[in-house]
């Protein structure tokens, strides 16, 4: 079976916005170290392998947008799409206190593979579907865990994240703060630019309008609870919009 390293759903629903999971799956390729980077089972299972939940999120809210969703289809501990080529932490060998066997003695021409196979393709199809309309919103859906080994538990529901372009952002924050039942970050967990990253590779650089939605992972654990976020925020993002002028 060849390997494909995206999905591209509902490429041609008519709706502006553009929904990206850059942190979909915990799939490791059979190209890649035999398909196991050697962790055990729960490891891959948990945030450091991808984003719990964020998927379902991203193509359900995506439907309800009438508009299309990609999502990678690689653990970002093959390779982290969402940092830039150069980034330090494209390839991590450590993370949140678990060592990464197949990545231990990964060097530039393992790293140049892996992009290859996985990262570039997946950039892509990205640029591609984010280049179908001139007027596209991007939006990033990510996942984040309540508490990292030895830290304190986070107590936002759900981050807003952002750069300098906060034409969505800023009123999106404003519009969820009303929500009364939710902690909501701004730029939290951690902020929310990086050089390279994917907001700002496809959206930044080309003036869109985006946003990136962090939802903590054991709220999304569930087909149900993944469904029941992207029907709350799909509204919200549509009010946004159009209170923003987009």
């Amino acid at each position: 079976m060849t390997y494909h390293p995206f999905h591209t759903f509902g490429e041609d629903r008519p709706g502006r916005w553009l929904v990206t999971c850059d942190h979909a799956t915990n799939t490791v390729p059979a190209e890649v170290a035999g398909g196991d980077l050697g962790l055990p089972p729960e490891d891959m299972a948990r945030h450091i392998a991808y984003d719990p939940g964020a998927a379902g999120v991203s193509l359900a809210l995506a439907e309800l947008l009438d508009s299309p969703c990609i999502c990678s289809n690689f653990s970002r501990l093959v390779i982290d799409p969402n940092r830039g080529e150069d980034d330090p932490t494209l390839l991590m060998k450590l993370y949140d206190g678990s060592i990464i066997p197949a990545n231990r003695h990964a060097g530039q021409a393992e790293k140049e593979r892996r992009l290859n196979l996985c990262y570039r393709p997946y950039h892509q199809e990205v640029a591609r579907l984010a280049a179908r309309q001139d007027d596209t919103i991007y939006v990033a859906i990510h996942s984040f865990t309540r508490q990292l080994r030895g830290r304190d538990p986070r107590p936002w529901h759900i981050g807003v994240l952002y750069a300098a372009d906060e034409r969505f952002s800023a009123p999106l924050i404003e519009r969820l703060h009303r929500e009364t039942d939710l902690v909501v970050g701004a730029n939290e967990p951690y902020g929310g630019h990086l050089d390279g990253d994917s907001v700002d590779r496809h959206a930044t650089l080309h003036g869109r309008a985006n946003v990136l939605i962090e939802v903590r992972n054991d709220l999304i654990g569930t087909d149900q609870q993944q469904y029941d976020w992207a029907a709350r925020l799909a509204p919200i993002l549509e009010e946004v919009r159009a209170k923003a002028d987009l």
